[in-house]
């Protein structure tokens, strides 16, 4: 992952807890204040899927941090900056980013296997 890259996630990581913080206020969830028996379907489909956002933009947010730490593991021995590729491969389709994959999976396992026989 390229540095612009790592810092535009992390900025991105920002705004959607922003987001998450917004959509979580049951005071702007539609209905509020209103006693659920007296709402009208739609307030109460709105309420729900009102609800159902903070839960998909937290989900996001997860993930996303867990790329971020994932980035930042896999680089702490260059400061914990995000890794440069100075020299991109060509795109080659899907086939090359599987062999991109496993070339990265293999190299997380190797450090995986060496952290776990250091404990030992």
């Amino acid at each position: 992952m390229r540095q612009d890259q790592f810092e535009r996630l992390t900025e991105y990581a920002e705004k959607l807890i922003d987001v998450l913080v917004q959509e979580m206020n049951p005071d702007n969830w539609p209905g509020h204040g209103v006693d659920p028996n007296m709402m009208d379907a739609q307030t109460r489909g709105d309420r729900f899927w009102a609800k159902k956002n903070p839960i998909a933009t937290v989900t996001l947010a997860m993930k996303l941090n867990s790329l971020i730490d994932l980035t930042r593991r896999q680089t702490a021995g260059d400061g914990g900056a995000a890794a440069v590729d100075d020299h991109p491969e060509a795109d080659d389709g899907l086939e090359g980013e599987v062999k991109r994959a496993e070339k990265e999976a293999a190299k997380f396992l190797e450090k995986v296997q060496k952290a776990a026989g250091a404990t030992r």
